[in-house]
């Protein structure tokens, strides 16, 4: 059956994307961000999963504010770089994996939760940012991401957004999904987004590092308590972005711990302010 190796969780800053493309990762600005990423690449080549089930949010890039689904999953064999107003990023096209989307969509909405099937549209850097932050930047000579992708798009954009809760919930569905799929793959499961932002109001700006490091800390230790936390407190604590954390546990509810195994490895954890106007957050969390 498949398996779920590990989860990484990451920021998936659109401005990140932009110092990569452009060339600026060793700037004095943008070295610490980058280098806190150097073990997680490491660590990737030595555990290259066989497929990745990316939690992201689409930025009214698939799905403009007249349509916007709670849960999305993408089916379709492949996705094209998304352009955000000022081209798409310079990075190779998502191959996906349909028939296993496909199975873990038949599966988790017959465990009652409600998915849009989506075979057809393009990413944007919600879900670009961390392939090139985790993965590296695909060279020329060998212009792929390194395996499949299951895009699974979240609204935390429009109101009203899913609870911490419903997408722990959701979460070990997934697994269970993917343990009953009839082919032996390494799976590993991404939650992306966040941390700690505000982009607008008088609170723009805001980073909140006592919050970010305490989600952390029960990200890894009591990701069943730190689910129950409610929306207004990412809000307030948070900022009106830092709602973009939600999506962190739906990888975490996936992981073996949650349904009674041993509890996860940590192999990587960073954090760093500033990045553009947001703190970064880091996780690797692996299966034993």
């Amino acid at each position: 059956m498949a398996r779920i190796t590990a989860s990484v969780y990451t920021s998936h800053i659109p401005a990140v994307g932009a110092a990569i493309d452009l060339g600026k990762t060793q700037e004095d600005y943008w070295k610490p961000v980058f280098a806190g990423y150097d073990v997680t690449k490491e660590w990737f080549k030595a555990n290259k999963p066989d497929v990745i089930f990316l939690v992201y949010n689409d930025h009214a890039t698939a799905f403009s504010l007249d349509f916007i689904p709670t849960f999305a999953i993408g089916t379709a064999a492949e996705y094209q770089p998304a352009d955000e107003g000022w081209g798409p990023r310079p990075v190779p096209t998502v191959v996906g994996h349909p028939e296993l989307a496909a199975h873990i969509a038949q599966s988790v909405i017959q465990q009652d939760f409600d998915l849009t099937i989506v075979n057809k549209m393009d990413v944007d850097h919600g879900l670009t940012v961390p392939m090139s932050l985790v993965c590296g930047q695909p060279s020329q000579e060998n212009f792929a991401w390194p395996c499949p992708v299951i895009p699974f798009a979240v609204n935390v954009v429009q109101y009203p957004v899913p609870s911490g809760q419903r997408c722990f919930n959701l979460g070990q569905a997934i697994r269970r999904a993917i343990e009953s799929f009839p082919q032996d793959l390494n799976v590993q499961i991404w939650g992306t987004g966040g941390m700690s932002h505000q982009l607008q109001g008088p609170r723009a700006g805001l980073i909140n590092r006592a919050w970010d490091n305490a989600f952390l800390d029960r990200m890894i230790a009591d990701p069943a308590g730190l689910a129950a936390v409610p929306h207004i407190d990412y809000v307030r604590e948070a900022g009106s972005e830092g709602i973009e954390l939600v999506m962190w546990h739906i990888a975490r509810g996936a992981m073996a711990d949650v349904a009674g195994g041993k509890a996860p490895t940590v192999r990587h954890r960073f954090y760093h302010v500033p990045a553009s106007n947001t703190a970064v957050g880091h996780l690797i969390l692996e299966n034993n």
